[in-house]
């Protein structure tokens, strides 16, 4: 019982919250003890709202996962829990991450994660049957999650549109990639597991991640050599990380085409080695850049 509501909150899925740490990392108050706990503290609000939102979509999804080849493992779709306790549970990470959220940290932080919540009821429920705002909706919850991490740190701290341009492109980069392995995998019960999968092909998707991948490459490089980034950081230095992006990107894409991977990013975080190594590069690259 306890290995399948571990299972129910998905917590592998969780790493998806280290686009928290950006803002600490960037405002370069990684060294600043005081922010980086409540950036720790902020990971494991949004650690709660995230198991939340991952159980409403799975009491929802029950039914359209038992047609999926891995989804249908999952605990409520396997009969492992029943949709009354699944709905209990849900109801406590909700509440808990809702009152975290308002007693730890300040208005802003708690909109956010109001929003959060309420923006992927709402997908869970009926945007993710629209073709492409699927995708954004996606993009805009890594996006909340990197506003999130401003607000945990200082309520007054001013976040960088960049930070919301190069989040928002590089998680739409991956959602993309998934829809392209979810239609490649299920082929003709792509569209009963997903009604939006039936609008999307292959090739479709591939346009669109070529133009996303332009994009994620362009923002990120544009951020690194903008006169605001030069002059906050007093250095043209990070402009030497674009290739980790770079290498980042198109690893993805060779995992993807060449290895029929991309149904799951975590997954593939996880376990492909070049990724983590160029990952870890990229982050010491940056601190020692910044610091």
């Amino acid at each position: 019982m306890i290995i399948s509501i571990v299972k129910l909150v998905r917590p592998h899925q969780w790493v998806k919250n280290i686009v928290i740490f950006a803002a600490v990392i960037f405002s370069k108050n990684f060294f600043n003890l005081q922010y980086l706990e409540r950036s720790i503290i902020a990971f494991g609000v949004f650690c709660v709202a995230s198991g939340a939102v991952y159980i409403f979509n799975d009491i929802i999804d029950a039914r359209a996962d038992r047609n999926h080849p891995q989804k249908s493992r999952r605990p409520i779709a396997a009969g492992d829990i029943s949709l009354a306790m699944a709905i209990i549970y849900f109801v406590v990470m909700f509440a808990g991450a809702v009152v975290l959220s308002y007693f730890i940290f300040n208005i802003h932080f708690f909109k956010v994660v109001s929003i959060y919540i309420l923006l992927n009821i709402l997908y869970s429920i009926v945007l993710k049957r629209i073709v492409i705002l699927d995708v954004v909706i996606i993009s805009i919850n890594f996006v909340l999650r990197a506003v999130a991490g401003v607000y945990a740190i200082a309520s007054t701290l001013e976040f960088s549109t960049w930070l919301i341009i190069c989040t928002f492109f590089l998680s739409l980069f991956l959602a993309l990639s998934k829809r392209r392995a979810e239609v490649e995998l299920l082929e003709e019960r792509a569209e009963k597991h997903r009604r939006a999968l039936r609008d999307y092909s292959t090739k479709l998707l591939d346009e669109m991640i070529a133009v996303v991948t332009a994009s994620t490459v362009m923002s990120y490089t544009l951020y690194t050599i903008s006169t605001s980034t030069v002059e906050k950081f007093g250095t043209v230095n990070l402009v030497y990380t674009v290739p980790f992006v770079v290498f980042g990107i198109f690893r993805y894409l060779f995992l993807i085409h060449m290895r029929k991977e991309g149904g799951s990013p975590t997954r593939i975080l996880y376990r492909d080695r070049p990724l983590i190594i160029n990952l870890v590069l990229w982050v010491i690259s940056c601190m020692l850049i910044l610091y």
